[in-house]
């Protein structure tokens, strides 16, 4: 059975301990349970991060990095992207980071796209655009509507579909991956359930959601990078988080698998 490759997002062993450790405390983690990338989170630096000591620890530990960033793609009402783009992809560059994830904001035929592409020309990191937990960015149709003037532009844009991010706007994963599945190169990984707040919050996968995630494979293009996006729990003792966190890349790595009748390669 053909693994592939599994990225880690660090917000996945919890915001308290990623702050108080430091980002760069998890590479050798990461690398050891088999990871093949991970996710910086811009949001859990608590201070500036040092962008080539970081680049050089992640390279020696063979992973690959992609750089997430609380960043709104078109705030409310701006017909512009976000003035804070350049200097966000300026910061994963710094690292290294040959991606940067950031989510859509309030899109419509309105935006200037032609000026995200101009904005983007020359850059050395690929855009990600995720589908986050809001109205504004977590439907289908704004989402659908942005990747087909992508798409019609040639902009250097592709598309992180998170899996658990739908239910929060209850738009059904199987419709988005049908509709925006040839536009995505970076999967977030997580499940959901409601909490005894009757609050939806992320949680690790049983069966029955493996075997869900495998139908949503089937849209994306085959070896697609998949994350783990959801608590990585043990006793926060390195030898118990290490042995959670390798269980669920094995988990994740073997989704996707070639299938007869595959309308991607």
């Amino acid at each position: 059975m053909t693994r592939y490759p599994v990225s880690i997002s660090l917000s996945s062993f919890g915001a308290d301990l990623v702050r108080e450790r430091g980002q760069a405390s998890f590479i050798p983690l990461l690398a050891e349970a088999g990871a093949s990338r991970i996710e910086l989170r811009e949001e859990l630096f608590v201070a500036q991060p040092s962008g080539p000591s970081l680049a050089a620890a992640i390279d020696v530990h063979g992973l690959e990095c992609l750089y997430s960033a609380p960043l709104e793609l078109w705030p409310e009402g701006q017909v512009l992207p976000d003035v804070a783009l350049l200097a966000t992809l300026q910061r994963a560059a710094k690292c290294a980071a040959p991606w940067l994830k950031v989510s859509l904001g309030h899109f419509d035929a309105n935006r200037d796209i032609a000026a995200l592409g101009r904005l983007l020309e020359g850059q050395p990191v690929r855009l990600l655009v995720e589908n986050d937990q809001t109205r504004q960015g977590g439907r289908i149709a704004p989402l659908a509507a942005f990747f087909a003037e992508v798409q019609r532009l040639a902009l250097p844009v592709a598309m992180t579909f998170d899996i658990g991010n739908w239910r929060w706007q209850e738009q059904d994963p199987q419709q988005a991956a049908e509709q925006l599945g040839k536009h995505v190169e970076y999967v977030h990984c997580k499940a959901v359930t409601r909490n005894e707040r009757n609050a939806l919050v992320a949680v690790p996968p049983e069966a029955a959601d493996l075997a869900a995630w495998t139908q949503l494979f089937r849209e994306f293009p085959t070896g697609v990078p998949r994350a783990i996006e959801y608590p990585l729990q043990g006793a926060y003792i390195l030898e118990d988080l290490l042995a959670v966190t390798r269980q669920q890349v094995d988990a994740l790595s073997v989704l996707g698998q070639p299938h007869e009748g595959a309308s991607h390669g």
